[in-house]
């Protein structure tokens, strides 16, 4: 039903999630991240409230896997959720419970850890992860081309229909949060024109944040 990919860019210090599935609107509920602390997705039987909880444990100094266990014991039905991790430092965790949905893998990797459930079959994660370790360019590229890789892999077992990319640098907002939160077909192929579209305008975008008076021409009308 879904499958994701968490990373950490140790240069730049960014933080991010590449995720898609089957069911509408997966950005709104599954990955949750932190500036400086950390990354989440919570996933199979989603309880969106394990993301925040999961950062505010690491927030306060504990490790991924110790965030996991405690938000997980926390809430209880353990066996339904899956999850993937990562600190500002690199460190990951995951966990998948015993109802989780059909063939289901986790890996971690370099700087990186994927998840995934209802998958065409466990090759998939190691696609994933393989192909963002071994792939250039920003934080949001390399988790792209993760996810590309796993859907060439075989992806899930059914249709997907939406995918999210979110990452978070220094600030205190998500310098990139792109969905597609419905699609008929290839929601990663759309979640993939969107981030080239919005690639050439994020900086700008930053800069009109933080200092209007430097920032570039809107091209509306009344505009100078």
């Amino acid at each position: 039903m879904t499958f994701s990919l968490v990373g950490h860019c140790a240069e730049t210090g960014q933080l991010g999630i590449a995720i898609c599935s089957s069911s509408i609107a997966v950005g709104a509920r599954c990955p949750w991240l932190q500036p400086g602390v950390g990354a989440v997705s919570t996933q199979n039987i989603t309880l969106p409230a394990l993301g925040p909880q999961v950062l505010e444990h690491m927030a306060c100094g504990l490790s991924p896997t110790q965030a996991l266990d405690s938000a997980l014991t926390r809430n209880g039905y353990s066996q339904f959720r899956q999850l993937a991790a990562i600190d500002y430092r690199g460190r990951t965790a995951h966990f998948s419970g015993s109802e989780t949905l059909g063939c289901h893998h986790t890996l971690p990797g370099e700087l990186c850890v994927g998840a995934g459930n209802l998958l065409a079959g466990a090759s998939v994660i190691e696609a994933l992860v393989r192909t963002f370790e071994t792939s250039g360019g920003q934080l949001a590229d390399r988790l792209l081309a993760g996810m590309q890789a796993a859907v060439a892999a075989g992806g899930e077992a059914g249709p997907v229909h939406s995918a999210a990319l979110v990452v978070v640098g220094e600030l205190t907002w998500p310098i990139i949060d792109l969905r597609v939160d419905w699609a008929d077909e290839d929601p990663v192929g759309k979640l993939a024109q969107l981030w080239a579209a919005y690639r050439p305008q994020m900086q700008d975008y930053i800069v009109r944040a933080l200092d209007p008076t430097q920032a570039p021409s809107y091209g509306v009308p009344g505009d100078e």
